[in-house]
């Protein structure tokens, strides 16, 4: 996992249009998608260990290749709330992908491994696995490294992500 680019970078916000703007502003994405009440069910997401059952307002863009992703929770207990009620909005996370589905379980695995706990794990509509791990416990309490991300994105959900790509050209 060390040799991995991220591919996106996580903001999380109490005020969607505010991050959209500032980030507008100083890198230039043009247009922002925004998927208002995204339902993490327990069935399909754990926090914590724990089933969780959470809604989160998600707003995505693109500067250059990399993905931009802001999340507001709504509500629920999840690692957004927490972070918002812990260290005030900021940046969240970055994420790493994976090519299949074994690949995301080794990745997550070699993380545990490593010290990084999932703190947060799910799969979202369109089949995106993601696990989110805790920096925080394999870097200096006071280095500001907050989550890691790893994800599998099926072919579909690829194709979107790319026509939100295609609409900042």
């Amino acid at each position: 996992m060390l040799d991995q680019t991220p591919v996106q970078i996580a903001w999380v916000t109490r005020d969607l249009a505010a991050t959209e703007a500032m980030l507008t502003s100083l890198l230039g994405a043009r247009k922002w998608v925004r998927m208002p009440g995204v339902h993490f069910g327990p069935d399909k997401c754990c926090y914590r260990g724990q089933p969780a059952d959470f809604v989160a307002d998600i707003s995505l863009s693109y500067a250059g290749d990399t993905q931009l992703e802001l999340i507001a929770p709504v509500s629920g207990r999840n690692i957004y709330a927490e972070f918002l009620d812990e260290r005030g909005p900021g940046l969240h996370h970055i994420c790493v992908t994976v090519a299949d589905a074994e690949r995301f379980e080794a990745a997550v695995s070699d993380a545990e491994l490593n010290g990084a706990p999932v703190v947060m794990a799910g799969t979202m509509p369109g089949g995106m696995r993601f696990a989110s791990v805790s920096a925080r416990k394999v870097s200096a309490e006071g280095s500001g490294v907050p989550y890691i991300e790893i994800a599998y994105i099926p072919i579909q959900l690829n194709a979107f992500f790319e026509k939100i790509k295609q609409e900042q050209q």
